[in-house]
């Protein structure tokens, strides 16, 4: 790409994204030289001018579709120039063309097509008659000049043959104006209608689909959430999908397009369009408008499990705490793990509180007995199949003992997948999948990013129609949560899992493996320096990763901080200008001198980027900040609810545990998560509930419907009206 192209694409994208031009052409700059984008958030601050890791993905997304665009521009008019086609205002309208759909309408008449009704009909040499058609005389004989082209041997018979072929040619014509397509297409987005019919009910028996079975509503108004159900009701066979235009509309307006009055072949004509939209236009522009449709869909829900999952992984760690991880089951029964504070496995045990075998006083004496044994402090306990009745077993064994102890339910969602993976078996091959499962469960509650990276984020359980939006697109957007918040948090080098040193910027799952090998060979890393020596891991690896990796208690104090090797000289410059040194980081005596330090200035004075200075600044006051500890902790819990326990208007306090596009399902304590809709989060209008909370989010709600018999609960975060503070 040449200089010129490469610095109106940055112009673009700096007016599209509202920034200085000089920051994207330098994010342009770092990407293009192989630097991550954590690394650039955190470290290079002063060359983008602060864009954190969402604005910079943007860019990065604008810049490559922006590549890709040209890149096709360049091949549509080298195509067309091959056939001697291309005249300057048709480069010159591709060149400009802003989608790539501007540039597949443009390219579409001189695209080489299949075998069609028109290229038949030019076969048979028909194409000079529909050229006379089409140019609209205004006298002459219709009859007359189509007996000129009948052709036995072609198969060209009689005047009808000739006229019809004509029409063939001219609704081909008229369906390769990209004008009347964009036209169309827009008309569709605006005025059109999306339709939905029962098709087959028995394969709906549990009339998910219920609402679809006889559904319309404007194309313009229908919400993400919609697209996927009827999406997936299509393809389930139990609805029949369809796209509603203002047809008579749109032909009377071809017909004004391309015909003028008095032309005897008028009537030939207006047949020709009226065949040109039917047959061939609205069937691709319906085709392009729910492809359309379903991609803005897909990343609506993209973009909502991509938002719940980096609320999920930014849970709060319960630090210090001895867990009994409990794995709900029935017939198989309870599965229980102890871990320490480390997360290391003190004890594994199965009791049967559940039916079939309710052995509740024999499960509850394991239970005391795993409690004094240890000294645990907290129960998690997996909320998948039998969590409320072994919440309550669990709840009613806490009464009879004497320390104090809090459980909570915790999201199970993957720990199967986990336990019975590669990456389980290897970590524990002494246990059974389901107590790997309850080993989960309790080091979830301990460190949930810690292992929650080991599951894939698909797994997770906190979306919406994942299995319906692009898999490879999911993937890559979870993954980027996933590394942000991993790099947002840092890594203890001396006890992360490969699994969550692989999403550390610039490692790969290899380089991840040979530093753990490193570390079981050698012993604990001391200084940062000792991670050059890993096999694989070079130097520009060494630049990306090593600002995110941790050493606690090593020979160099700076090494446990956030701070990047290449800024130590400025640090101890710092402190130096304070009478301090590297180990006195963290202390009181920091914090008064440095939190009001004029940065400007003495950015300034030391020849640094004031971003750069402020996040040094930072990291020597709090050198083991944790941005999950701004989070709320878990609602911990000591007692139970039944659902027949709630009565409308209970104030009660809630977990969210997933945020769709219709509302929030939030954990009360009893069988069935309460849905609060999307009407009932506050009293604003809210055009998404994200706006108002998140997963993992404390809530104060009010019981709004119960109906027991279908297990449904309906919540509202808005205080009734009877109730004052």
């Amino acid at each position: 790409m040449n200089d010129e192209r490469k610095h109106k694409i940055i112009w673009e994208i700096a007016g599209e994204t509202n920034t200085k031009e000089r920051y994207v052409s330098q994010l342009i700059q770092l990407i293009e030289e192989g630097n991550t984008v954590p690394f650039i958030a955190r470290y290079r601050k002063e060359m983008t001018g602060g864009f954190d890791e969402v604005q910079i993905r943007e860019i990065v997304d604008r810049w490559e579709y922006k590549n890709q665009l040209i890149k096709r521009q360049e091949e549509v008019i080298r195509l067309i120039e091959e056939q001697g086609k291309l005249s300057a205002e048709l480069k010159t309208q591709i060149e400009q063309a802003a989608k790539l759909q501007e540039i597949e309408d443009l390219y579409r008449p001189y695209k080489q097509k299949r075998r069609t009704r028109a290229t038949v009909a030019k076969e048979k040499g028909l194409e000079p008659f529909a050229e006379w058609l089409f140019s609209l005389p205004k006298s002459g004989d219709i009859a007359t000049e189509a007996g000129a082209y009948i052709n036995e041997e072609k198969e060209v018979k009689t005047v009808e043959d000739v006229i019809q072929g004509a029409q063939d040619i001219i609704a081909e014509w008229v369906s390769d104006d990209a004008d009347l397509r964009k036209s169309i297409r827009e008309r569709g987005f605006r005025d059109g209608r999306v339709q939905t019919v029962v098709k087959d009910q028995s394969l709906d028996e549990k009339g998910v689909f219920e609402m679809y079975y006889e559904y319309d509503e404007g194309i313009r108004a229908i919400v993400p959430h919609r697209i996927l159900a009827m999406n997936r009701g299509e393809k389930e066979g139990v609805l029949r999908v369809s796209l509603l235009f203002p047809n008579d509309r749109i032909i009377q307006e071809m017909k004004r397009k391309y015909i003028t009055q008095y032309s005897i072949v008028e009537e030939v004509v207006s047949v020709a369009i009226e065949d040109a939209y039917k047959r061939l236009i609205m069937p691709s522009i319906e085709r392009e408008i729910r492809n359309e449709l379903t991609g803005k869909a897909e990343e609506q829900a993209i973009h909502i499990f991509s938002e719940n999952l980096r609320h999920l992984l930014l849970q709060p760690p319960m630090k210090d705490k001895i867990v009994l991880g409990v794995d709900p089951a029935y017939r198989t029964g309870c599965k229980l793990a102890v871990v320490d504070s480390t997360g290391k496995v003190l004890d594994i045990a199965v009791v049967y509180p559940t039916p079939p075998r309710n052995e509740v006083e024999k499960a509850a004496t394991v239970v005391k007995e795993l409690i004094k044994k240890h000294s645990v402090n907290m129960i998690a306990i997996g909320n998948g199949t039998a969590s409320r009745e072994t919440e309550q077993f669990i709840a009613d064994t806490m009464k009879q003992v004497e320390q104090e102890i809090y459980y909570l339910i915790v999201n199970e969602a993957g720990a199967s997948v986990y336990s019975a993976s590669d990456l389980g078996r290897e970590e524990f091959p002494y246990l059974q999948v389901e107590e790997r499962s309850a080993v989960s469960i309790a080091r979830r509650l301990q460190d949930p990013l810690a292992e929650l990276v080991k599951i894939d984020p698909k797994s997770v359980g906190v979306g919406q129609y994942q299995h319906d939006v692009s898999q490879k697109r999911l993937s890559e957007s979870l993954t980027f949560v996933v590394e942000t918040v991993v790099n947002q948090v840092g890594v203890n080098v001396n006890t992360a899992s490969v699994a969550l040193l692989q999403y550390v910027a610039g490692l790969s799952k290899s380089v991840a493996t040979n530093i753990i090998k490193q570390r079981e060979e050698l012993g604990r890393f001391t200084d940062r320096k000792q991670l050059k020596k890993v096999p694989r891991l070079g130097a520009k690896t060494y630049e990306q990763a090593i600002g995110f990796l941790r050493i606690v208690d090593g020979d160099q104090p700076l090494d446990a901080t956030a701070i990047h090797p290449e800024s130590y000289n400025e640090s101890e410059q710092l402190l130096r200008r304070i009478g301090a040194n590297p180990s006195d980081i963290g202390s009181e005596k920091v914090k008064q001198h440095l939190q009001n330090v004029n940065i400007d200035q003495t950015a300034s004075e030391m020849g640094i980027g004031s971003p750069t200075l402020h996040d040094i600044i930072e990291s020597l006051i709090r050198p083991s900040r944790d941005p999950r500890d701004e989070v709320a902790k878990p609602l911990l819990k000591q007692g139970v609810l039944q659902m027949e326990d709630l009565q409308v208007g209970m104030e009660l306090q809630g977990t969210v545990r997933n945020v769709v596009d219709f509302g929030a399902f939030v954990d009360i304590g009893v069988k069935q998560d309460g849905l609060v809709h999307i009407s009932k989060l506050t009293n604003r209008f809210v055009k998404h509930p994200l706006e108002v909370v998140s997963v993992g989010e404390i809530v104060t709600v009010w019981v709004d419907q119960v109906d027991i018999q279908k297990g449904r609960i309906a919540l509202t975060m808005k205080k009734p009206e009877h109730q004052t503070d």
